[in-house]
């Protein structure tokens, strides 16, 4: 996977669904569970889970496509 193509698909995530692409953020790059990712962010735990299974799905297609 290369870092700019993963950038570019954040950002074009975080362009529809900003918190989706925190969430991911969050997540990989600081390393949060998803309970301390969804406080930050002040969503609920559940809302984060769906978040999560979302933008990696998202993500996956669309890395896929490079």
């Amino acid at each position: 996977m290369h870092l700019v193509a993963l950038d570019d698909a954040l950002e074009a995530l975080a362009a529809t669904k900003p918190v989706h692409a925190k969430l991911i953020e969050l997540r990989f790059f600081v390393g949060l569970t998803m309970d301390e990712s969804a406080n930050a962010l002040g969503i609920s735990p559940a809302t984060a889970d769906r978040y999560w299974h979302y933008a990696r799905a998202w993500l996956r297609v669309e890395m896929h496509a490079v």
